[in-house]
């Protein structure tokens, strides 16, 4: 019997809107995936094909969020970590092993390590980067569909200059960290 090693990513640390984003997937040494690497390296088509393939051929995979406010009161590591807490609890069996990218570990009970560029190392930390990717993109194109003049959609929630301006223009909507300072520095502007 092959150990069930999970592989754990985050999407979403940088931005000044939405979930920090999570997955937790178990791959199935059985059926494998081609072209599983760092989820930055792929185009966005490539991407979704890759992520609704990791679904369909994963043991296990289970996504995991921190919100806005969660990330505000926190912090964004801590919220990170809460996130992959979730991500791997919400599996529908307990993970042998545990593999995370990057350089810190939540505080949880499994046997676990941290991997410095580990979505490039291990075809189940890039299939987790993979699909917590795809996920955090919908949540930034969902966003953009109820508020269009942001321009989500383009820049995803990262803090571009026409992220800037949208903000400056039109305010700061729900779904932003306030603690981020961009944003804090807006609203202390305004009041």
């Amino acid at each position: 019997m092959h150990k069930l090693i999970a592989g754990v990513d985050e999407v979403g640390r940088g931005p000044l809107v939405g979930d920090v984003v999570t997955a937790a997937v178990i791959l199935d040494p059985a059926n494998p995936i081609v072209g599983l690497t760092d989820s930055k390296k792929l185009s966005e088509k490539k991407r979704i094909a890759l992520a609704a393939e990791i679904k369909a051929k994963a043991l296990y995979w289970h996504i995991g969020r921190a919100t806005p406010e969660e990330i505000d009161i926190l912090n964004i590591l801590h919220a990170t970590m809460l996130a992959m807490k979730r991500a791997v609890e919400g599996l529908a069996v307990t993970p042998d092993f545990v593999r995370v990218d990057g350089n810190r570990l939540p505080d949880w009970p499994y046997a676990a390590e941290a991997v410095v560029k580990g979505d490039s190392l291990y075809a189940e930390i890039s299939a987790a980067s993979i699909i917590a990717k795809v996920e955090r993109d919908n949540d930034m194109l969902a966003l953009d569909e109820l508020h269009p003049e942001y321009g989500f959609a383009g820049h995803k929630g990262y803090p571009t200059k026409a992220h800037f301006e949208a903000l400056a223009t039109h305010g700061v909507i729900d779904g932003y960290r306030k603690s981020f300072k961009p944003v804090k520095a807006l609203l202390q502007e305004i009041q």
